[in-house]
């Protein structure tokens, strides 16, 4: 695919980001003691009482475009997602978006344990923004999709891990194709955490919807699938656009660090 999308080209952005910065209390990381120990001695100031996620942040998003972001584990890439669909708030800067958002992570699918497989489809797919009547004619494909026909009146406690899996990804992706939103904010969506056949019939569905038209945003530590996909690939390190641009030349760029 690989379409060139150059910077100067992109009219019309649908999502504007405009020195955005977050930064998060040391309080925030809860009961992990050792992270808040971490950041207490690699902090500048001892007296440091929050670390910064995002720095300074701003590009620009077209229409239709598929962007990749990568970095390493703490870059802040699941932070600026978050920002970006509404989860957090900036403490700086400006955020515009131009359609409808849709946000997935594969962080957890909000499945209920004590429920049935039947209705956490329901309530999950009623979170995300679908009616009753539209999940109802849904419903067999999320079911035929997981691959969990015989177990959908049975509660998901039981469920495996794997199974777990499959049915938060089938939930999450049909969802997410019937909603038709025009921006798609993707964090980690390729592993469902199923079994190899499951995971390869996972990854073609989401191919299938990052080339549906919409816009997407898609973090991912899959860098195949980000220079096969992303017309541009943004590179954050510790917090800061380290670069923009071709997927090719970041990539090469970034494996060699």
């Amino acid at each position: 695919m690989n379409n060139q999308i150059e910077h100067n080209q992109i009219k019309n952005a649908i999502i504007e980001v405009k020195n955005i910065s977050k930064s998060f209390g040391i309080n925030s990381f809860g009961n992990d003691l050792a992270l808040a120990h971490l950041v207490n001695i690699f902090s500048e100031k001892k007296d440091k009482k929050s670390i910064k996620v995002l720095d300074s942040i701003s590009f620009e998003v077209s229409r239709g475009e598929i962007i990749g972001v990568i970095g390493k584990n703490g870059s802040g890439k699941s932070t600026l997602l978050r920002v970006l669909a509404g989860v957090y708030q900036t403490d700086y800067g400006q955020i515009i978006h131009r359609g409808d958002t849709f946000y997935l992570t594969s962080m957890g699918f909000g499945l209920m344990d004590r429920l049935s497989m039947r209705d956490n489809i329901y309530l999950v797919g009623a979170v995300m923004g679908l009616s009753q009547k539209r999940i109802k004619d849904i419903f067999d494909q999320i079911v035929d999709f997981s691959e969990l026909r015989e177990y959908v009146d049975m509660k998901i406690r039981q469920f495996s891990t794997g199974m777990m899996g499959r049915l938060g990804f089938s939930i999450s992706v049909f969802c997410m194709k019937n909603k038709n939103s025009e921006i798609l904010l993707l964090d980690e969506v390729f592993g469902s955490g199923a079994d190899y056949d499951f995971e390869k019939k996972a990854i073609a569905k989401m191919e299938e919807l990052i080339q549906s038209g919409a816009t997407v945003v898609l973090v991912s530590h899959n860098l195949e699938i980000i220079e096969k996909y992303c017309h541009r690939v943004l590179w954050l390190d510790q917090g800061k656009i380290k670069q923009l641009g071709q997927p090719k030349e970041v990539i090469e760029k970034y494996k060699q660090i």
